[in-house]
């Protein structure tokens, strides 16, 4: 489902919790989700598909001239513009929602 996605455009595997934690790892004691699929849904739906891009072309180490030739960025633009995302994915209302859910026991 996910194998044309932009994530795996840059990214071999679905590995996006391990990257998640790499970002959120000032916030411990956050319990991230583990489902792929979930984290996935929850970039889409908080980031804009530019700013996912940039995000997923970031993650995989992708050539910073390439990355400025797909966006059409100068050196400062790509700087403002990853420094705008990684404060977005850092706010209380997009952190939170990568949250591991929890299910409540049946009674």
């Amino acid at each position: 489902m996910l194998e044309n996605s932009i994530w795996r455009q840059y990214h071999d595997t679905l590995d996006i919790h391990s990257v998640l934690s790499k970002v959120y790892g000032p916030w411990s004691e956050m319990e991230l989700e583990t489902d792929e699929l979930k984290l996935h849904n929850t970039l889409k739906a908080k980031l804009t598909k530019k700013e996912f891009r940039l995000f997923a072309m970031d993650t995989a180490g992708v050539d910073k001239e390439a990355v400025k030739e797909r966006f059409g960025y100068n050196d400062v633009e790509l700087q403002n513009a990853l420094e705008k995302l990684y404060k977005k994915l850092k706010q209380d209302k997009v952190r939170l929602a990568f949250r591991k859910s929890v299910d409540l026991p049946e009674e």
